[in-house]
Formats: C-alpha cells, structure tokens, sequence
C-alpha cells in the first residue's frame, strides 16, 4: 500500500500519539522477553542460596510485579531516546511533536520520571521537555511503515558508560581488535557494581566520537539471543560475553558468575587518525521496546 504525498493527516488524528504512549509504557513496566529470560537463565548458573542467586530472584520478583500493576520497573525511567525509521513523505517535525506530547503525557501520568534538568539553573522542567529532552534520532527509509524504538536507560548505567582512544597506553592496546577487547573488559571491572550489573554492553568500534555514542546506543535495541551478522564481531561478543562473566562482579557487584547479560558490537568507519571505542553500559533492566506502525493505523509492539 502506497502512502500519500503528505501523511500529516493520517499522523495527527491521536492514534499514532495513543501507540506511542502504549510504547512507552510497555516500555517502562515490562521487561522484554528476551532479557527475563536471560535473568532466568542466569539464575539457574547461580550458586543456589548464594547473594547472586538471591539478588537476581528479587530482579524477577520487581519484573513480576511491575507488569502486574503497569508500574515503571525502576524509578529511574532516564532520558527517553527514541530511534525511528520513517518513510520519505513523513513528516520528521509532526512526528517530533506527536512524540513530546505522547512523553508529556506518560510523564502526567507517572509512567516516566520527570527527570528533564537545566543544567544551568538546576530546574527541572516537570514533563521531561527540554533542550534535546526526549532524544529523537531520524533515519529515513524505503519501508512503507513507520517503526518506532525505544530506550529508557538510567543515569547509573548512562554514568559508567565510556569511550577509548585507541592507542591506549595504560593497558598497552593498539589499533586493533586486541586493542579493542582489552579496553571494554577494563570498562566492565571498572563500572563494577555501578552500573546495576548484570548489564549489557553496546559497543561501536570507530566512527567519531559523538557517533560511537550514537551508533553504541543503537546496538542495546538489538534481541539478547540475536547473532552479529559479522563473524568477526560475532566472535567478538561472544567471549568478551565469556570473559566479562569470569570477572566475579556478579549482580549488583557483589559476587557471582553474571556480571553481564549480553555483549552486542557494531562498527563505523573512521577516519586514519583516529581509532575510538565506544562502550555504552546497560543495567540489567535493558528496556527497549519497537512500535511497528501501518498507515491503517494498525500496529505491533515487540515483546
């Protein structure tokens, strides 16, 4: 079905806005399959009675509970970041106003913290509204339907995130894969408990800097159990996966054999001078979400 030269119309009538606001609930009360199912998982590896084994039983208690009452699952909603994929003849500016007041409304109805703060004049301005306040990333494509991803990631995790330039002395990694893998480990052990661990890591190997960041965040959207269509990076993930869990952090960082849930890497191309390796750290509660719109105004959130 082919859209019409201008969608304003079919994106104004309120049900975009009302699938959007499911979205971000969804979102901050449910935790996606994939990532429960992890924690199961990673319970089962856990000594039985030990402090690991009973802390990620309180995780599955909290995701339990949330989804019963539709209660955000930690208190810390963050700063809403949105990635889109938009047909040609959407509107970037209807949709970033649909999206405000869809956050406006789940911020009134406390589904999100209002967590919006000048950091010039310390207000917060009480309905997550502020400059680059909810992030909203664009990217258009050939695909008649409009989808719509979701991150909430808190200021714990968003605080131990981190980016290399590589040379890096200190542990001696070179511009190279090596380099790469030494660097990402130092990151985890030196989040520790920080970032709410068991996390998962979203990693972009080059691009520049404000990229890396960009391009890292993407990588947390991605399923726990997908598979990196680069060999290379596929490998990749799976031992630092291996490597980080021999750490002994463990959740909450005391003790155990999970202390991450998923590694998941991309790439960028960069320039001769320089190598960065950006590493963006999720806790345990990776809320992410994807809305699925058709111009019918039928829609699909994923699990």
């Amino acid at each position: 079905m082919n859209l019409p030269a201008n969608s304003d119309e079919i994106l104004s009538d309120g049900r975009l806005q009302d699938a959007l606001f499911e979205l971000i609930k969804k979102t901050s009360s449910e935790l996606p399959a994939d990532v429960e199912k992890a924690l199961l998982q990673a319970r089962l590896a856990e000594e039985q009675g030990s402090t690991a084994d009973i802390i990620i039983g309180i995780f599955l208690e909290n995701i339990q509970a949330a989804r019963s009452a539709q209660a955000p699952l930690c208190q810390d909603t963050g700063l809403p970041t949105f990635f889109i994929d938009h047909p040609r003849q959407f509107s970037t500016a209807t949709l970033t106003k649909i999206i405000r007041e869809a956050v406006c409304r789940a911020t009134q109805e406390e589904i999100l913290r209002h967590n919006a703060v000048d950091p010039v004049t310390g207000v917060n301005s009480g309905n997550n509204m502020g400059d680059g306040f909810p992030a909203i990333y664009f990217r258009e494509t050939e695909k008649p339907v409009l989808e719509v991803s979701l991150l909430l990631k808190g200021g714990g995790s968003e605080n131990v995130s981190t980016q290399y330039s590589l040379p890096y002395t200190a542990l001696k990694a070179g511009r190279d894969l090596k380099g790469v893998r030494l660097v990402v480990l130092e990151a985890v052990a030196k989040a520790a408990g920080m970032g709410c661990p068991p996390g998962v890591l979203g990693i972009c190997i080059g691009g520049d800097r404000s990229g890396g960041y960009g391009e890292a965040k993407r990588q947390l959207l991605r399923p726990l159990d997908d598979i990196n269509p680069d060999p290379t990076l596929a490998e990749m993930e799976d031992s630092l996966l291996v490597k980080a869990n021999l750490l002994g952090i463990g959740p909450l960082g005391l003790g155990g054999k999970t202390t991450l849930l998923g590694v998941k890497i991309g790439k960028l191309h960069r320039v001769p001078a320089s190598f960065f390796v950006t590493i963006s750290y999720m806790c345990w509660e990776c809320r992410r979400r994807t809305l699925s719109w058709q111009q019918d105004g039928t829609y699909v959130i994923s699990t």
